[in-house]
């Protein structure tokens, strides 16, 4: 809608395939994660521990499994069931925080805001310091995804943006908060860096608390949060997907728009949904980096998506291609693009177009170190390929566009109750 009417068809159908990357690749990093955080519990509570890479995979699966289950449900299920890891979370929070602040030895605040640590041995720290920051944007990924239950969410056009707001203002806040604390309880970084658990955090609970069975509660905690985030990303990614095969905009879509008729659970994508993560988990049996992989596909997938939609949002707010009231006759009408008016949840004026603007700077940066490798001297196995990844699925995509989807796809397809 925002597009120019030329090229409207063109834009949504590259803004629902790369969503669809973006989608698929961060349940599946939600689902690495959380199976390479069970395997370092094993290795933190036993020794005689051998750790394998596929050993990883197959909790992988196991944790895709969990999540299909949940998901195929339906009824009420679902949202009971992510009530309970709200509860979860914020009590997760202070179970974690207090110990680790208590018990550590704390650092000083010029060591946690001005030292800086080069690892990857890049020819500058400031080169290192935005490559870096592919975890951190990671973190804040899939902020979108109550935009893809829309059609299952009552009163939507105000209750998305404000549950999307609030994620951000709650998670952000106890995520600076926790970060804080970790750096200032960090003790030995070496040591931690260096964890056999693969996860440098259980090495700081450790020498926080000084014991495996607290430090077991406590990463115990981050992982049944990971397990039970995994659940909802499948219901967002799986959402998505339905919602763009239902547009026919995938091959195949005939299939992965169905849904159930007992609970209306689009239950074929939900299954191809999981079987796409666990091909992307035989990633992790060849490539130490796997998950480094894995989030430059999901943060270049989403962001580039938020890009097109920033983009033309930005150049339509420049050009007064939207009308301040609600009254379709009154509304401007762009000989450009689609007539539009602002919803009920907006920033207009010079503060829209300064944040519009900041967000494309923001994501620009970005998604072009989303694939850089971690390191500067790069071999075969610590190369980032997800530029193959995301790139590729772009070309066939529009492959397909031309022999096939330019004839079925029409655009997004508006139901009315």
């Amino acid at each position: 809608m925002l597009a120019p009417r030329s090229c409207m068809k063109l834009f949504s159908y590259l803004t629902g395939w790369l969503t669809v990357i973006g989608w698929q690749a961060t349940f599946a990093t939600s689902c690495y994660l959380v199976g390479t955080l069970i395997q370092g519990l094993i290795v933190l509570t036993n020794s005689s521990y051998q750790p394998k890479d596929w050993h990883g995979t197959l909790l992988f699966w196991a944790v895709v499994a969990f999540s299909v289950v949940i998901n195929s449900v339906g009824g009420k299920v679902l949202p009971r069931f992510e009530g309970m890891i709200l509860v979860l979370h914020i009590l997760g929070f202070f179970a974690i925080l207090i110990p680790l602040t208590y018990m550590a030895d704390h650092g000083h605040a010029k060591e946690v805001f001005t030292e800086f640590l080069n690892l990857g041995e890049f020819p500058s720290q400031g080169l290192s310091f935005f490559v870096g920051t592919v975890g951190c944007i990671f973190a804040f990924a899939g902020g979108d995804a109550a935009v893809h239950m829309s059609e299952e969410i009552t009163n939507a056009s105000t209750a998305v943006p404000t549950s999307i707001m609030l994620s951000v203002l709650i998670n952000g806040s106890m995520g600076f908060g926790m970060l804080l604390a970790m750096l200032f309880c960090s003790g030995d970084l070496e040591k931690a860096l260096a964890s056999p658990t693969g996860y440098p955090f259980m090495s700081i609970f450790y020498q926080a608390t000084g014991s495996i069975a607290g430090t077991t509660v406590m990463a115990s905690i981050v992982t049944t949060m990971g397990a039970t985030t995994s659940v909802g990303m499948l219901a967002s990614t799986s959402r998505q997907f339905w919602s763009f095969a239902r547009d026919r905009g995938i091959p195949g879509w005939r299939v992965w728009s169905k849904v159930t008729t007992t609970n209306a659970v689009p239950l074929y994508s939900v299954l191809v949904t999981s079987v796409i993560a666990c091909l992307l988990a035989l990633i992790n049996i060849g490539s130490p980096v796997a998950f480094n992989d894995l989030c430059s596909m999901s943060i270049s997938g989403l962001y580039l998506s938020y890009m097109v939609v920033g983009g033309l949002l930005l150049w339509r707010r420049c050009t007064g291609g939207i009308s301040s009231t609600r009254s379709s006759d009154s509304a401007v009408v762009n000989t450009a693009g689609a007539r539009l008016v602002w919803g009920p949840f907006h920033l207009p004026g010079i503060w829209g177009i300064i944040i519009n603007a900041w967000a494309l700077i923001y994501m620009t940066i970005a998604v072009f170190f989303t694939f850089w490798p971690t390191s500067w001297v790069v071999d075969v196995q610590t190369m980032n390929f997800s530029v193959v990844g995301t790139v590729g699925t772009i070309i066939l995509s529009l492959v397909y566009y031309m022999f096939r989807a330019n004839k079925v796809y029409e655009g997004p397809v508006m139901e009315r109750a």
